[in-house]
């Protein structure tokens, strides 16, 4: 494990980044930084983020036959569970600006040479874990409350939705358990990929800060948590093209709410 680097750093020593107080103020200040990035070189960023629209397009398209339209909106949401490694690219271009560095999009694929990249990695699969595990957890809800009966299509399964008892309860529960999982997957990995490629502590090291600066910060990460809701559901309503917009700078923004929340190492 050590020659990963998950449980120790480089250094197989087990450190303890010190974590930051900050305000509901320094979330909206991380926010307007990572407009700034995006602002920098946007066509670049845009053309890194096209995936995830066109992702968004293929989930809605492979979800579109009766067997599975209810795993639609738990694909779509779920989605977000991975957001933090999918951005990871855009923490470099973020990093290397603040070093006054060259920004080019071909930086954010050099994150592969990063000395953490194995301990990157590992955090990557136990996120597509967590989503697999929340597919499974939002599959079986629906069986409970309509049991093995399909929608034959996709108006009925809407009507069924939202103008049925079943459809309310539905919906009720899977917000609720969808927030166990967003609060679960934010407190646990709020700093942990951009302190991974700025120090190579290991996984378990970087996961366990994000905890501790949620912890020390619970207003601050549920806003900044609220933040992210809200412009993921704005980027998906004209057909997921304005994620392309709004990853880019939830990205850029979350490498200045790392820098915020998590001193930098005492030399």
């Amino acid at each position: 494990m050590t020659a990963f680097h998950v449980m120790s750093g480089a250094g197989d020593v087990y450190t303890r980044p010190v974590v930051n107080k900050i305000s509901v103020a320094d979330v909206f200040d991380a926010l307007r930084r990572g407009l700034d990035d995006f602002r920098e070189k946007p066509s670049h960023y845009v053309f890194l983020c096209l995936m995830y629209p066109i992702a968004g397009i293929f989930l809605a398209l492979a979800t579109s036959s009766a067997n599975l339209l209810p795993m639609i909106f738990p694909l779509i949401s779920g989605f977000a569970l991975i957001g933090p490694i999918a951005a990871i690219g855009l923490y470099e271009i973020s990093r290397r600006r603040e070093a006054g560095l060259d920004t080019s999009w071909r930086h954010a694929l050099e994150v592969t040479r990063s000395p953490a990249f194995p301990s990157i990695v590992a955090g990557g699969l136990l996120l597509f874990g967590f989503f697999v595990v929340w597919l499974v957890a939002a599959q079986t809800l629906y069986s409970n409350v309509f049991g093995d009966v399909f929608p034959r299509s996709i108006s009925l399964f809407f009507s069924e939705i939202v103008g049925t008892p079943e459809g309310i309860q539905l919906i009720m529960w899977g917000h609720l358990l969808g927030l166990g999982f967003a609060i679960i997957v934010l407190g646990t990995t709020v700093v942990t990929f951009p302190l991974l490629l700025d120090r190579d502590v290991g996984l378990v090291c970087a996961m366990e800060t994000s905890v501790r600066a949620t912890v020390a910060n619970p207003v601050p990460v549920f806003c900044w948590g609220l933040i992210i809701a809200v412009s993921l559901i704005v980027g998906t309503i004209p057909l997921f093209v304005g994620l392309a917009l709004v990853m880019p700078v939830l990205g850029h923004a979350s490498w200045h709410l790392y820098r915020k929340l998590v001193a930098p190492p005492v030399v």
